[in-house]
């Protein structure tokens, strides 16, 4: 007999299907032993319970959890960091989403949305990436983004609405019926008195009225929307989720998510969800394997990320073994981004934690590749007026295949004595403004430390990188000198002939001590994860929903073609209140 084969998506489904059996086999054992044991597997003692229960308190979450409340349910919060030490990356994050003039035409933005999701309605383009559900996905995300001002305002009066009323246009003209669309605005967000604020001051250290960026969003939301206007919103901290509780029926894995399983005080607990769950524990920058598995290139030593470093990947690893679909894993909000070996967790994990770099786009640096030569116009990294820029890292993780080798893992920022005292090199937010990284403004710091290497000639600096390990003995001194030359004179006739840079934003590389500072693909956070539809609803492998359970946010990204800053906070409040009132309005299994 002929033996037939069997395809990826056969093999990915049955895997999902024995990774669900053993792992439900699994729990419901543990469950019987906590909770007793009940009918079908299902506990019949819990030890929490809620109409709806949330995992995460991110952007998604909260959203999420008000939205619920709001539609009559009992809301319960799981959320894996301390009360103390609640930096999820919606809070360390910019604050940027998008905010569409209402006066664009409805259809027009449904068509330009779905090209940013999905790009099968660009002619250029060779297939969708969300195959049958971009259409529905549209219709249902671009007329809730235009809602999203009014409900923020609505939530804290005291955010500064000029600030959501003009915001730059960083979208992509190229894509159909953009300018009927008037997708136009992506804004900030900050409270009225953010003008008054010590720059110096850590925004999360400063008074409500001065905080901005992602401190401003989560306060809004959190502090305002969920404890002083929500209070019986239930939180508990320091709970991080472990399992889905999932019904069996007829001995299959077709039933409904009864709860779930966390850890409390180092105890395994189980929570019972009596409407619906949803997950919004975000992506998986800080999980090796996941890492490994997925991302291109060296996916472990040459990545980074500026987020959360709790973002392991939980619920689309517990996702995984109920057998829920996964799709576009590898995408990432992400461009090349300076990183550093600090802390215990990430000396174990052998990652390395990112910062925000934009010195990128300042005068008086270049970047190189590890051979010395530079490669690209360094302005796009961090510009604001080119919505691509966050799609960078398909530069970064480029593949020599004659060479076989990737030759930009690292790169290398070359810059001189008038950078490194013209101010800090790495952004002031995100790790290091939560306090993951020190850094000090004159650089000092992190050369003593070794992050940055300092030589008093470019043939001593090609020579200390070439003794770095990452750079493979890779460099040539007059690859490098050949290249800051060269740039130099682009810099006196104010024209980069060979990759366009701005002029404004050069500056020649020639006032020494000279330095170098490593270069990884990288970003805030990973978009791909499981699958879900317009509702929000997990799907799994065979293309069918999995009964009461829902997502939002960066574990599910609905931007799975391209993506422009702003666009995850976006679709965290977005995509949080849609699966918010979808889990309310299930009907209560028990």
């Amino acid at each position: 007999m002929e033996k037939k084969g069997i395809s990826r998506r056969e093999f990915l489904k049955n895997a999902g299907k024995v990774a669900g059996g053993a792992a439900v086999g699994g729990l419901l054992s543990s469950c019987a032993t906590t909770g007793g044991g009940g009918s079908g597997g299902v506990p019949s003692t819990w030890d929490m319970e809620a109409d709806v229960v949330i995992l995460g308190l991110g952007g998604a979450g909260a959203s999420a959890a008000i939205e619920a409340h709001d539609a009559g349910a009992s809301v319960l919060i799981l959320e894996k960091q301390a009360a103390n030490h609640h930096f999820s990356n919606s809070r360390m994050s910019g604050g940027v989403w998008h905010n569409p003039d209402l006066s664009g035409d409805p259809e027009a933005l449904v068509e330009y949305v779905k090209a940013t999701m999905s790009g099968e309605n660009i002619p250029w383009k060779f297939e969708g990436e969300m195959e049958d559900r971009s259409d529905a996905m549209a219709r249902m995300f671009a007329p809730e983004m235009k809602k999203t001002e009014a409900w923020l305002m609505k939530i804290d009066p005291d955010l500064d609405q000029r600030a959501m009323a003009a915001g730059g246009d960083a979208s992509f003209p190229m894509f159909p019926k953009f300018r009927e669309a008037k997708y136009g605005r992506t804004v900030s967000t900050r409270y009225k008195g953010f003008a008054d604020a010590n720059p110096s001051q850590p925004t999360y250290e400063r008074p409500k009225l001065q905080k901005s960026s992602g401190e401003a969003l989560m306060h809004a939301i959190i502090e305002e929307g969920i404890k002083k206007q929500r209070p019986n919103i239930r939180i508990e901290y320091e709970t991080p989720f472990k399992h889905f509780i999932r019904s069996v029926v007829n001995g299959g894995l077709q039933g409904d998510i009864q709860g779930v399983t966390a850890i409390k005080n180092g105890r395994e607990i189980t929570v019972k969800a009596k409407r619906a769950v949803i997950v919004s524990t975000g992506g998986f920058e800080y999980n090796v394997k996941m890492r490994r598995a997925f991302q291109e290139g060296p996916g472990v030593k040459g990545w980074c990320f500026y987020g959360s470093p709790d973002n392991t990947g939980d619920g689309i690893e517990a996702a995984i073994l109920i057998g829920a679909a996964l799709v576009k894993v590898a995408k990432s909000a992400s461009r090349i981004e300076s990183a550093f070996p600090y802390g215990k967790a990430w000396d174990e994990k052998k990652l390395k934690v990112g910062a925000g770099t934009a010195a990128t786009s300042q005068p008086n640096s270049v970047i190189v590749d590890n051979f010395g030569n530079r490669y690209t116009d360094e302005h796009i990294i961090t510009d604001s007026t080119r919505p691509y820029r966050y799609q960078f890292y398909k530069e970064a993780v480029k593949y020599d295949m004659l060479r076989m080798m990737y030759p930009r893992i690292p790169s290398w920022l070359i810059f001189d004595e008038s950078r490194r005292t013209g101010g800090g090199v790495v952004s002031n937010g995100t790790t290091v403004g939560y306090g993951f990284l020190p850094w000090a403004n004159d650089n000092m710091d992190a050369i003593n430390r070794g992050w940055i290497i300092k030589a008093d000639t470019l043939d001593e600096l090609a020579a200390k990188i070439k003794a770095d390990p990452e750079n493979r003995n890779l460099i040539d001194a007059n690859n490098l000198k050949a290249a800051v030359a060269r740039f130099n004179t682009f810099c006196a006739a104010g024209k980069d002939d060979d990759f366009s840079r701005t002029p404004a934003t050069m500056g020649p590389v020639q006032r020494p001590p000279y330095y170098a500072m490593k270069m990884y693909p990288g970003g805030p956070n990973t978009k791909g994860g499981i699958d879900a539809d317009e509702r929000r609803q997990v799907y799994d492998w065979d293309g069918n929903p999995i009964p009461r359970l829902y997502t939002a946010g960066e574990i599910s990204s609905v931007f799975k073609f391209t993506y422009q800053a702003g666009g995850n906070i976006t679709e965290c409040m977005v995509c949080g209140r849609v699966a918010g009132r979808n889990a309310a309005a299930e009907r209560p299994w028990a």
